[in-house]
């Protein structure tokens, strides 16, 4: 056990008191981990703000598009509080964002923290992510991710379809990490005991644990388009290639093997039922949800 880790022991140690107790306007930061988000990155900003976010951590690994320049631009603002440019090429998610979350808890005074990647929207019904939090004893609140439909010629934030888990891939021609896959709930947390986050930020360690169900919900928008999947399939599979773990980003390392194969374009059709789309949709796999889009229809960018 390294002297970091026995750090963060000792620091949780101290923060039992205020582990499980209410927070009436607790201090919420969202740490975010970027790559060429140009497309995502100002909305999910904007969104999150209204949505009562505190500040932002941000990492942004090699961005070579106008990532940077957004930074920038909400740094003057005051609402990304600390950036961090990271050059390394391993993709090292996991001790990117523990780096985030320390920050956010002995840096800026964060009681909560949403560990958040660009095409996600943490969507609270009642409109304040606050709302829910002060209200709970718990330390932990796991939240439903739902993947939405890309339509294309039309910004993500007017897509009003979603899709659920189909059981069986292979009944519908679908692939083996298609958009249909079953989705891992997500993670919010106290920063008072916090220990450890997991890769792709499901789970995360505390202590001591106590973890409860919340109406908060995870908007993906994990594929938005022919071009970006195969963009962020190859980028990923090039990073993971370098990994030192085998844990994690299964599906980068499966879609990346096609892509040296020369079938990775075939197979989008297959991730997102192209040839099936109507059958999906008579089947209730593909369903109406404007949440999104109806905020964004209501929303002025500040």
């Amino acid at each position: 056990m390294d002297a970091y880790f026995l750090k963060k022991i000792g620091r949780a140690i101290c923060d039992l008191p205020k582990s499980f107790g209410k927070t009436t306007s607790p201090v919420l930061m969202m740490t975010l981990l970027v790559k060429n988000e140009e497309v995502m990155l100002e909305q999910n900003l904007q969104f999150h703000k209204a949505m009562g976010v505190d500040g932002f951590i941000v990492t942004d690994n090699n961005s070579s598009d106008g990532t940077p320049d957004i930074i920038r631009k909400y740094v003057e603002r005051g609402w990304i509080k600390e950036v961090i440019n990271e050059p390394a090429t391993d993709y090292e998610q996991k001790a990117w964002v523990d780096r985030m979350i320390w920050r956010a808890k002995t840096r800026y005074g964060a009681d909560w923290v949403i560990n958040a990647d660009a095409d996600e929207l943490w969507y609270a019904p009642s409109g304040n992510l606050k709302n829910e939090l002060s209200t709970t004893g718990a330390n932990v609140l796991d939240c439903e991710v739902r993947s939405m439909y890309p339509e294309e010629g039309k910004p993500f934030w007017q897509w009003n379809m979603a899709v659920k888990y189909v059981p069986d891939l292979e009944a519908y021609g679908l692939s083996l990490y298609s958009l249909f896959e079953r989705q891992n709930k997500k993670v919010i947390h106290r920063a008072a005991g916090y220990l450890q986050i997991s890769m792709g930020n499901h789970k995360v360690t505390m202590l001591p644990q106590r973890s409860a169900v919340t109406d908060i919900r995870v908007y993906h928008y994990n594929v938005r388009g022919k071009q970006q999947f195969l963009e962020k399939m190859i980028n990923g599979g090039k990073q993971l290639e370098q990994h030192k773990g085998r844990h994690g980003g299964r599906h980068w390392r499966y879609f990346y093997k096609l892509y040296k194969e020369g079938k990775l374009e075939e197979e989008y059709d297959r991730v997102i039922g192209t040839q099936v789309f109507d059958r999906l949709r008579a089947d209730g796999y593909i369903y109406d949800d404007s949440t999104i889009a109806d905020f964004f229809s209501n929303f002025e960018m500040r």
